[in-house]
């Protein structure tokens, strides 16, 4: 089944919710106004209680507006429709034109992919509807879905009290976000680089800037006016390239004062792109001399005797762009489209709704929540149309992803809309949209084929402790299209190749990252209506690297529960060895002369227990994908004070004895930290001197020891060796002593370099 066969399919993950559709394309031949002789119209669809109206028009009299009304069907508490056509009056009531009316009960069905109902031109009707006046509009009234394709655009009934700009902010969007590329700049080497005081030799190093983001080489360690680099400069920079790359050389005067000595500028369309690790053609750039006058005589005489700068530069498609974390990564493509590899999936999510929404804002003296959902995964977002005014939205749209890896997460997030209009707009651009709770999923941990449908709790934390914010009820599908493809997938590299063989520091990702987060954000920002910078770092864990107590904690603690899984063995072996349940022991000692007699069955059991064990926990496997686990965020248990710290700026802006505090709380914990990494390494000196002959009894009296070890095991059937061995550690707690054994004992008092420290 291919990708555009699947797109085919019906709203079928969700209920469906029928609306009235009104499309009020345009108006002819209307009649101007008696008193100033022109005609301002504006079109009224009026719907039992319900009111829509178009913009209106200065002085036209054939208008055309092209809007479409969707009125639910569960609130038409009326039989027929008016579509009312007025003149606009800056004084008084505005003029009725004329109206059309239609019975809903002879209004046509439509269902995609049928396609759209052709619009009609009607002859206005006077008011009472005794006969046709002057003027036509041109209307379409049919019956339909959430699936049809005015939805996402159409002015909604249950939105009637929103007006303005508010009205593009509560409308269900589909966004792209910009095709990222790295820019690498290799700075090789200047030429006739020359100091502005002639008489020393230039400190000189390059800055390079794009946009907001600068970086620098370091500086030349030999002085001369040939310096040179080759030193790699990334940055990160998205189509459409609207920003040149700045290049200047600088000398180190002073540490406090930097000399400019030259610059130029570059588009970045200019670059080659390159989808491999083959270098690309380095090119010599002149300089501009810096603040020369505008003499052309000495302009010609400085383009003349120039300094020259030596670059390679280049847009890497190999790459993948990071702009989230790879922990809850989306997309692994690289930026390159030739390289793209067909997809293996088809993702479908329906939103259903929430339930249990608290308020998150206070209108005409009572709480309310204006609620909408957005998804992410790989390089599109989705976002919900606004429910205004409920604790319960019913959203009930359906969205498509291609899925390229199924080891990828994707991330929903709802949010409070405060930018509905009203008369304080000016505050209302300023607000940030609320974060209501977020949800991650899993690919790989959906069976395909199969719908999922489950209420995710959506969990949030302030700095005054952990909050239920309500519940998001959702539906998945996950299609696999091709179960070879598939398989393969799963032994692939999760990144690009470039990755791998040129790869960045773990400093460089970071830094790349942050600065393709606000890429994203600043470009979807001027989308609209706009995905705003709130929402994008929020689905994005813009702070996912700070300082936390209680991550710190729960990830000490995750490694406490695997570790438990090895102390629980040692723990059994121990018992077996201890006799502490006979028969166990003795099962045990059985299994081992089995596998001692027949070495080549140890492998092969040990695969088929693994199977076994894997086959047992099949009964156990989760029947729903996970959520926010509180437990494992170690959310519950928080100190206020932790929580805080978590929502501090950085740098912070708290007093300074509530710094100190935490500066001695994480001293403390460093020190612990500190204490067991030096255990570890002791151990591990310990070792080294084994044959270090930093003490050279013990070292004598090891290495005597191996060689003894070597000629007895020369000398004796290796099969031997292994059954007497273990049947030493089996040996029954008679004849065991409670003292440390000798092998013990002789490494406690090896030494280590702890002893030279200060």
């Amino acid at each position: 089944m291919t990708g555009g066969e699947r797109y085919t399919t019906t709203y079928d993950l969700v209920e469906q919710m029928f609306y009235l559709y009104v499309r009020v394309v345009k108006a002819k031949d209307l009649p101007p106004s008696s008193l100033t002789g022109s005609c301002d119209p504006y079109v009224e669809v009026k719907l039992g209680n319900y009111k829509g109206r178009t913009r209106h028009f200065e002085r036209k009299t054939n208008p055309e507006w092209n809007q479409v009304f969707a009125f639910s069907k569960d609130r038409v508490q009326s039989s027929s429709l008016e579509v009312l056509v007025k003149d606009k009056e800056m004084a008084g009531r505005d003029d009725y034109l004329g109206r059309v009316v239609f019975d809903l009960n002879e209004v046509p069905t439509r269902v995609p992919p049928d396609s759209p109902l052709a619009p009609q031109w009607y002859r206005l009707e006077d008011r009472r509807g005794e006969g046709k006046v002057r003027g036509e509009v041109m209307v379409a009234v049919w019956m339909g879905t959430q699936a049809d394709e005015a939805f996402p655009d159409a002015w909604h009934s249950d939105a009637a009290t929103v007006h303005g700009e508010g009205v593009f902010n509560i409308r269900s969007k589909v966004y792209v976000s910009p095709k990222l590329w790295y820019l690498r700049v290799n700075v090789i080497e200047a030429q006739d680089v020359v100091a502005s005081d002639r008489n020393r030799l230039p400190e000189v190093f390059v800055k390079a800037q794009i946009g907001n983001q600068v970086l620098r080489t370091k500086i030349c360690p030999s002085r001369t006016p040939n310096p040179l680099w080759n030193e790699d400069l990334v940055f990160v920079t998205a189509e459409p390239f609207e920003e040149h790359l700045s290049i200047t050389v600088e000398d180190q005067v002073h540490p406090s004062k930097e000399d400019v000595l030259g610059k130029i500028n570059l588009p970045l369309s200019a670059f080659e792109k390159r989808l491999d690790h083959r270098p690309v053609q380095s090119r010599w750039f002149n300089l501009e001399k810096y603040g020369f006058g505008s003499m052309e005589g000495d302009r010609r005489k400085e383009l003349k005797f120039s300094s020259r700068i030596h670059l390679r530069v280049c847009l890497e498609g190999g790459y993948h762009v990071l702009d989230e974390s790879t922990m809850y990564i989306s997309d692994q493509r690289p930026t390159a489209k030739q390289l793209w590899k067909q997809p293996v999936g088809i993702l479908e999510v329906g939103i259903l709704g929430a339930k249990g929404l608290l308020p998150m804002k206070m209108k005409d003296g009572r709480g309310c929540t204006d609620a909408y959902c957005v998804a992410k995964y790989g390089q599109k977002w989705v976002r919900t149309r606004t429910i205004i005014q409920t604790f319960n939205p019913k959203w009930n749209e359906q969205y498509t992803w291609e899925v390229y890896d199924p080891c990828t997460v994707i991330t929903l997030g709802v949010f409070d809309n405060t930018h509905l209009g009203g008369s304080n707009g000016g505050e209302s651009n300023a607000a940030r949209d609320s974060r209501i709770g977020k949800v991650r999923i899993r690919l790989s941990t959906l069976e395909a084929h199969r719908i999922y449908t489950h209420s995710y709790p959506l969990l949030v934390l302030h700095p005054h402790g952990l909050k239920k914010m309500g519940e998001l009820q959702l539906a998945f599908r996950f299609t696999t299209l091709s179960l070879a493809n598939m398989i393969y997938i799963y032994g692939q590299p999760l990144l690009p190749k470039m990755h791998y063989l040129h790869p960045f520091t773990v400093n460089q990702l970071d830094n790349l990252r942050y600065q393709a987060m606000n890429i994203v954000a600043r470009r979807l920002g001027r989308a609209e209506p706009p995905l705003r910078k709130e929402v994008v770092e929020y689905m994005l864990d813009v702070d996912s690297h700070m300082w936390s107590m209680r991550r710190s904690k729960a990830n000490f603690f995750r490694i406490k529960s695997l570790v438990s899984g090895m102390i629980s063995v040692g723990r059994w072996f121990d018992n077996v060895c201890n006799w502490k349940n006979p028969i166990t022991s003795v099962l045990v000692h059985v299994l081992f002369l089995i596998l001692i007699w027949y070495p080549e069955l140890i492998l092969p059991t040990l695969c088929f227990y693994l199977f076994l064990v894997g086959l047992w926990n099949y009964r156990f496997r989760p029947r729903h994908p996970p959520h926010m686990d509180t437990k494992l965020s170690w959310a519950e248990a928080v100190n206020p004070d932790e929580l805080d710290e978590e929502f501090d700026t950085f740098p912070t802006c708290k007093p300074h004895d509530v710094v100190r505090m935490r500066y001695d709380r994480l001293r403390s914990v460093a020190g612990r930290i500190q204490t067991v990494v030096g255990d570890i390494a002791t151990q591990g000196e310990r070792f080294e001197s084994l044959l270090g002959w930093r003490d050279p009894r013990a070292t004598s009296l090891f290495i005597l020891f191996c060689l003894c070890t070597a000629v007895v095991l020369y000398a004796t059937p290796f099969r031997v060796v292994v059954l007497v061995g273990g049947l030493y550690c089996l040996r029954h707690p008679r004849f065991r002593s409670k003292m440390p054994s000798v092998p013990s004992n002789f490494f406690k008092r090896l030494p280590a370099r702890s002893d030279s420290l200060l």
